[in-house]
């Protein structure tokens, strides 16, 4: 599954493929499976031991083991740098003020000094030229920034008579935008202000200069915070004033034209399973007896296309932001309140527009039809999680047999996922307990109930029902489409996973893709049993690729399915516009959209994805040194969760906050082996590893640098 959509090389192109494999890896000794397993190729192991074969005899690799080879670097080119070479990437800046660029058709990334900078930016996209070496990784230099990433500032004013400047400086992004008295806005020195960037200027060192569209004095700390994560990521909490006036413009109630021509489910029992805060619903559930016995459960989610029109301003709008950004105390919704939390919310009591997925069951939960189409509903009850647990807990009350029914499925569903190698990844979300002031005064992770595993169980089936649905369509003619794609996990790094797991007697198979993924599930298994394990599915998570979007489709490995996409959220996901627009157009015809346009907005709305995720991160990590702002000089025991050869990061309590503890303000000199796991003290003896458990003091927490700063008390193991 996870190879389709690679192409298969002939004999000549496969050779010249793992020979320059072999060139940019020149330390590597590799043998055919694991060639296999790296080179976007269809072809088999057999033709990938001819191909080394032939490099061996014409000694451009030579031979160390039976099966393993390695560059033979006295026949490789007599040059050591090829011709300079022009790719677009997508910055990533590092503490020493140099960047890596990350290039999508490329396995290493580029490393950029920082005079060769060229004035690029944290995730600006850029072109970027670079000379491969075969003795060492990639290094370039930014020929010139395609797309800023950063059109907007947070800070405060710091003004003369003719001009002033602000100061932004966040995680890895810091400059001075300079302003000219006429764009003060009304800002006065010491103001806080929020700036629009007008003009990036030239050459190594510009001048950038902006303008002042909004003083946020009366915002306090929180809120300034909150706000500056936000513009530091890419979003923006207000919506242009020619967005607003077209979702004014929307009509508030649903006329009978929009209604005739849908499949009605207004008779039919429905009910929405959401958080006891949330307030915009996405998606419902329907359930019936038929009269043959079997059950059919309908997926209605809101049906945003009908109000979000292609190229209007409202539609721009949304795929510029292309998602809701959850921050730890708000949501920065994609759509304006409107759509949002009235028009597309699928509140009780209302009649709604959706898109649905209909599946009729057997008494043995198999599905027996399908059906995917426009529909109107009207809910009949809002149920909060822990209400619908409540009532399948307690198996009497309204609707609890029609719960239990559902949740029926919904087990099998799941089962029969796993079955196929499904990895269950699960992990913590931290929620915060915040007084009336928003500062924190308690931190708990999420709990997980079987509701919650209902709901995901039948989300994740009309994802794949639909995906499904439209590359069988494609099969007769290709139709580009968005899928949800996930590809397989880098081998080098499950190696180093692989070491790492064996510290703590748990083994790893990496001898196919199924076994890997068996691996994930034991380890997995451990992590609802002991806090240390569920630290190592955090490392084992990394080793992962990421989820993306695509119209190229290899299948989802870490949900086992051939075919995947996103359908059921379009209030706070524009991916899900885009399915229900192209599965809207092909439920009776074939329809072809420009496929190399459609791939320009998957990866956007990827990109606006991981920002978001970056925000959210963000707010966590602002509030958990909050918190541990009002325990300075408590102890605490903790976890070491990282470490690098200046010292350790540790873990504490249920807050998970992380604070660093340098090796120079403890009583023991450590050697750090190069892994990264273990550290050895040379003078008592004393032994420190990933997951050891240690006593420590909170002696810091810096807010504006959002770090904690710890001292090591005991050594508890």
């Amino acid at each position: 599954m996870g190879r389709k959509g690679k192409k298969k090389l002939a004999s000549d192109k496969l050779k010249s493929v793992v020979y320059k494999y072999f060139q940019k890896n020149p330390k590597k000794r590799l043998n055919a499976g694991q060639l296999l397993k790296k080179l976007k190729s269809k072809n088999n192991r057999d033709s990938i031991q001819s191909a080394l074969e032939s490099l061996h005899k014409e000694d451009l690799i030579r031979r160390v083991s039976e099966h393993k080879f390695v560059l033979n670097k006295k026949q490789s080119h007599a040059a050591s740098e090829q011709e300079a070479e022009t790719y677009v990437g997508i910055v990533d800046s590092i503490r020493s003020g140099a960047a890596y660029v990350v290039v999508k058709q490329l396995e290493d990334d580029i490393y950029v000094p920082q005079r060769h900078l060229n004035s690029a930016m944290n995730r600006d996209e850029v072109e970027v030229s670079v000379r491969f070496s075969k003795t060492r990784k990639p290094e370039g230099r930014i020929v010139r920034v395609l797309k800023r990433s950063l059109s907007r500032v947070i800070g405060t004013l710091r003004a003369s008579r003719n001009s002033g400047v602000v100061c932004f400086e966040r995680r890895k992004t810091q400059l001075d935008v300079f302003i000219s008295s006429e764009n003060f806005g009304g800002a006065k020195n010491g103001d806080r202000v929020i700036v629009d960037i007008i003009s990036w200027g030239e050459g190594r060192t510009p001048t950038i200069w902006g303008k002042v569209i909004r003083i946020i004095n009366e915002l306090d700390t929180h809120d300034y915070t909150m706000e500056s994560i936000l513009i530091e990521n890419g979003f923006d909490s207000d919506y242009p004033e020619d967005v607003m006036k077209e979702v004014e413009a929307i009509p508030s109630e649903i006329s009978e034209q929009d209604i005739e021509s849908r499949r009605d489910f207004r008779e039919v029992l429905t009910f929405t399973i959401d958080p006891d805060t949330a307030q915009d619903f996405d998606d419902a559930i329907s359930f019936r007896k038929l009269e043959n016995g079997h059950t059919e459960i309908g997926v209605h989610i809101a049906d945003v296309s009908h109000y979000l029109k292609e190229g209007t301003s409202l539609d721009q709008e949304a795929f510029a932001r292309s998602t809701s950004v959850y921050l730890v105390d708000r949501c920065i919704a994609m759509l304006p309140e409107k759509l949002s939390n009235n028009l597309c919310s699928l509140v009780p009591n209302q009649d709604r527009l959706v898109f649905s997925a209909v599946f009729e069951f057997d008494v043995k939960h198999q599905i027996k039809s399908e059906w995917f189409g426009k529909a109107v509903i009207h809910s009949d009850r809002r149920f909060t999680y822990d209400e619908a647990q409540q009532l399948m807990d307690d198996q009497e009350g309204p609707l609890s047999q029609e719960l239990n029914e559902t949740n029926a499925i919904a087990k099998h569903l799941r089962s029969e996922r796993f079955k196929s190698g499904g990895i269950n990844f699960e992990t913590d979300e931290l929620k915060f307990q915040l007084d009336e002031n928003n500062v924190p005064v308690g931190v708990f992770v999420k709990e997980r109930k079987e509701v919650h595993l209902l709901i995901e169980d039948f989300m994740l089936l009309a994802n794949r029902r639909v995906a499904s649905f439209m590359a069988k369509k494609a099969k007769a003619q290709p139709i580009p489409f968005v899928y949800r794609i996930h590809d397989l996990p880098d081998m080098g790094r499950l190696t180093d996973l692989k070491y790492l797991l064996a510290e703590y007697d748990v083994q790893m198979d990496l001898s196919n893709p199924d076994k890997i993924a068996s691996s994930f599930n034991r380890l997995s298994e451990l992590a609802q049993k002991e806090e240390k394990y569920k630290l190592l599915m955090g490392f084992a998570i990394r080793t992962m690729a990421k989820a993306i979007y695509s119209t190229d489709n290899i299948g989802h490995y870490g949900l086992r399915f051939d075919y995947y996409t996103h359908f059921t959220s379009p209030i706070r996901r524009y991916s899900d516009v885009l399915v229900h627009r192209l599965l809207e157009k092909n439920l009776e015809t074939n329809f072809r959209t420009d496929k190399g346009r459609l791939e320009g907005m998957c990866i956007h709305v990827s990109n606006q994805e991981r920002r978001a995720m970056d925000a959210e991160r963000d707010s966590v990590k602002f509030k958990q040194v909050e918190y541990m702002k009002e325990h300075v000089g408590e102890e605490f025991e903790g976890m070491i969760s990282g470490m690098i050869d200046r010292g350790i990061f540790v873990e504490v309590g249920e807050s998970k906050a992380e604070g660093m503890i340098p090796f120079d303000r403890m009583d023991e000199n450590f050697i750090v082996k190069d892994n990264k796991i273990k550290a050895f003290g040379t003078r008592r003896g004393i032994n420190l590893k990933l997951g050891d458990k240690v006593k420590v003091k909170v002696i810091k927490a810096d807010l504006a640098a959002r770090q904690i700063d710890m001292e090591i008390v005991d050594y508890l193991q």
